[in-house]
């Protein structure tokens, strides 16, 4: 199955895919920290020193980087399935970053689960964030994804699902509020739009979507 959209540099992408059989890839902290350092670590022309797969997300993120393949935009990783908005920057890069990230994981997930075969459903989905209503959308809902996670009362309830965001460690959200972190260094928010980057702006945009999905 041939996926339809072709990739081309300086343009905004939504990536994304889930387990196989909808089934939970990430399955303790540690999975997911394994997961956002091969973010880190794929995204460079160079091949990875296998080695370097031992390493912790905080070990990994005090290394420096080669040629990128990609600006990592945006990310939300959830329970079985994951989001990233990635602007590409060198020829293939997307696909390249993916496959590595992709085959990495798998290979990390099988071993420690004592599993084989696939674990995410075929090729990644993308789709072209190609317009600034459709990016600006984009943004907010991959960050507002955890809120699924959550039961959230009626009182009150705008208050209580920012304080779970703030909670949630495993997306972008946090570096795009302020939030000092070593996670920092996964995201380029430069890559977007002058309405998007700064906390204020950020905040007011999250808050306005928020607004709409708890109507």
């Amino acid at each position: 199955m041939t996926r339809q959209i072709e990739f081309a540099s300086d343009e905004l992408y939504h990536i994304y895919n889930r387990g196989t059989e909808k089934r939970i890839v990430f399955l303790s902290r540690w999975d997911y920290d394994r997961f956002l350092t091969l973010l880190y670590l794929c995204n460079q022309e160079e091949r990875i020193d296998e080695r370097l797969n031992r390493h912790t997300l905080a070990q990994a993120l005090e290394l420096p980087q080669g040629s990128p393949l990609v600006n990592i935009v945006a990310y939300c990783l959830m329970p079985n399935h994951f989001h990233l908005v990635l602007r590409e920057i060198s020829g293939s890069g997307i696909s390249r970053y993916m496959q590595k990230v992709i085959t990495g994981y798998t290979m990390y997930f099988n071993k420690k689960y004592d599993r084989s075969g696939v674990l995410f459903q075929g090729k990644f989905k993308a789709a072209h964030a190609k317009d600034d209503r459709y990016l600006q959308y984009l943004m907010a809902y991959v960050h507002l994804n955890p809120t699924t996670l959550t039961n959230v009362f009626e009182k009150d309830k705008l208050s209580s699902t920012v304080r779970s965001l703030k909670q949630y460690r495993y997306s972008s959200y946090l570096d795009y509020i302020g939030t000092k972190r070593p996670e920092n260094k996964l995201v380029d928010m430069y890559a977007l739009p002058g309405y998007l980057s700064g906390p204020k702006h950020f905040k007011k945009h999250i808050k306005e979507w928020l607004d709409l999905k708890l109507d």
